[in-house]
């Protein structure tokens, strides 16, 4: 797992190095930090949709996903309890940079793929390029967020950790291509809504569709054991 903990050690020094810088940043440049920031998720989010939809297979299946996740993500109120735990720390803004570098970081083919491919052929070629990515975005991140930006990179490592065991002592063939498209394209969606809140266009409540990320997965397995679609 050398891959994952450089990619998390990364994130952990740029998230550092940006809090440390930011002491020494005026407020009014710390907006024009946010609005950075929402302009990046929003282009991030709509390139992984406009990339990987041509190669989807199931046209539809990114919209259910995104109709049945919210409405779990709603009824769980994922949101709103995820929002009640940071203003416990006094942090206002804290959550939106969260939910967004968490997505940026965690839901992308590099993040997904890097692990497997780890865990098979032992080449952590995409999770170094992946850690470099990460230590750029983290700090501008740290710089905008703060400390609490930190959260991120424990995140980041039980997710891509949790993918490296599973293709290492269970299935590497079950993240396959169709599934990790699938999964890319609404994780594009949930970025670009993650940018849409830090602009303050709409404010969507990206958490809350989470559970939009487990309809693909839950799809392939029910089509690999009965054999349908």
């Amino acid at each position: 797992m050398i891959g994952t903990i450089v990619n998390t050690l990364a994130l952990l020094v740029g998230t550092s190095i940006g809090c440390l810088v930011k002491k020494g940043i005026n407020k009014r440049y710390e907006d024009v930090l946010f609005i950075a920031m929402g302009l990046a998720a929003l282009g991030i989010g709509w390139e992984n949709v406009t990339n990987t939809m041509p190669k989807s297979h199931y046209p539809v299946l990114f919209i259910v996903s995104l109709a049945l996740g919210g409405v779990c993500g709603t009824a769980l109120d994922i949101s709103g309890r995820f929002d009640r735990l940071v203003a416990k720390a006094g942090k206002s803004n804290l959550g939106k940079g969260l939910a967004t570098e968490i997505l940026l970081c965690c839901i992308g083919a590099l993040s997904i793929v890097g692990p497997v491919i780890a865990a098979v052929k032992g080449d952590h070629t995409m999770l170094f390029t992946n850690a470099t990515l990460d230590f750029v975005t983290s700090m501008v991140f740290g710089a905008s967020f703060g400390w609490g930006m930190l959260v991120v990179a424990p995140v980041l490592f039980c997710w891509q950790g949790s993918i490296y065991l599973v293709a290492k002592f269970l299935s590497a063939s079950f993240f396959t291509d169709p599934l990790v498209t699938e999964i890319s394209i609404v994780g594009g969606f949930l970025i670009a809504c993650s940018g849409l809140v830090l602009l303050k266009i709409r404010d969507v409540k990206t958490l809350n569709f989470l559970p939009s990320l487990l309809i693909p997965i839950i799809f392939f397995i029910i089509k690999d054991v009965t054999g349908l679609f």
